[in-house]
């Protein structure tokens, strides 16, 4: 197969990828953080102060702050993990709409189906 790409979608064609790649460790990023504020032990001290909320406001407010931030964390992280795989998929559309698929974090021509021949969009050979 005989790789050639119209030099018209040169510049657009880079700077998608540098977009698409930037979401994709902006993801990877975030899905960490997202899995790092689920596995907080925060909501377990919250816990801990409801059962002792049974004496105390103190302890009932404090158990409420806790559960908040708890949840202010997972919610602001489980946004950003939104935020970013919008912005890939918004790529993956761009590149499938010119004839491209990414299998990872390599560029395709749609029509190899063996992904024998990756797309490097940076190599000044492949442009006609």
């Amino acid at each position: 197969m005989a790789i050639s790409i119209d030099s018209a979608i040169k510049f657009d064609l880079q700077q998608n990828y540098r977009r698409y790649l930037n979401f994709l460790d902006q993801y990877g990023a975030e899905n960490d953080a997202l899995k790092n504020a689920r596995s907080s032990k925060v909501w377990i001290v919250a816990l801990v102060l409801l059962i002792f909320a049974l004496a105390s406001d103190f302890f009932l407010g404090a158990s409420a702050a806790l559960f908040g931030i708890f949840f202010y964390r997972v919610v602001m992280a489980w946004l950003e993990v939104r935020k970013a795989e919008e912005g890939r998929e918004q790529a993956e559309r761009w590149f499938s709409t010119k004839g491209f698929k990414f299998e990872g974090r390599i560029l395709f021509f749609k029509e190899d189906e063996m992904l024998e021949e990756p797309v490097d969009p940076f190599d000044e050979r492949i442009y006609k």
